[in-house]
């Protein structure tokens, strides 16, 4: 349904900056003491059971399978990272389904709690939201905790084929009024035909570029106090 944008007719397809070549699954998580420390930056994609996070990640990393898919929402119920050369993608559990119990629910919201407290292993944070419906009370209430605790972020709008071009622009303008963010601070996505997947890769190689460029500036300064 969509292709991507050209530079001139004629013209070869624009090129993502950021080329996934291999990307392999590396453990999973329950709680707080088996969370990773990564030694690359670490993307995280966030947002509720039936948004599409394990066909989003799938799409970014060229496979099929990386991630499990399930007819069920909520099945995500473990911090699954995944090594995607450049950075690491730490996929977590979904929220806001209604069927799971309280105290399933509780644990959930416990492991998030523990995985965003360390944010400063954190380069950026992919909330993904469905770009057909109004956010729900729960998407409003995670982008509050992002900006809350001061976390970079980029909301992600699945499921765009199944709009037109018009609705697509439609509801990314209304999502971000409602979001209260700017419609740069939205990308919408299709995992079925790869819409905005150039964009999203794009944005994952400035964010590579921002964290490694502050990361060295960081070393330099110890590098220089420890000499003084």
């Amino acid at each position: 349904m969509y292709e991507m944008k050209q530079k001139k007719a004629g013209e070869t397809p624009l090129q993502p900056a950021l080329v996934i070549k291999n990307a392999t699954f590396i453990t999973s998580a329950a709680k707080a003491d088996q969370f990773i420390t990564p030694t690359k930056p670490m993307i995280a994609v966030c947002g509720k059971s039936n948004v599409g996070k394990s066909s989003f990640i799938n799409m970014l990393a060229n496979r099929k399978k990386l991630a499990k898919t399930s007819s069920e929402p909520g099945r995500t119920r473990l911090v699954n990272y995944f090594d995607f050369g450049e950075f690491i993608l730490a996929d977590l559990p979904g929220y806001g389904f209604a069927r799971v119990s309280k105290t399933e629910k509780e644990k959930w919201a416990k492991t998030l709690n523990a995985f965003f407290a360390k944010k400063d292993q954190i380069a950026h944070v992919f909330m993904l939201a469905d770009s057909r419906h109004d956010p729900t009370a729960d998407d409003v209430q995670m982008i509050e905790f992002l900006n809350y605790n001061i976390l970079p972020f980029t909301v992600v709008l699945t499921k765009a084929d199944k709009l037109s071009r018009m609705k697509i622009k439609e509801h990314t303008r209304a999502i971000a009024a409602d979001l209260y963010l700017g419609e740069k601070n939205l990308i919408a996505t299709s995992a079925e035909t790869g819409f905005g997947k150039t964009e999203i890769l794009n944005k994952i190689k400035s964010v590579i570029d921002l964290t490694l460029a502050a990361k060295n500036e960081n070393d330099e300064q110890l590098e220089t106090e420890t000499e003084e």
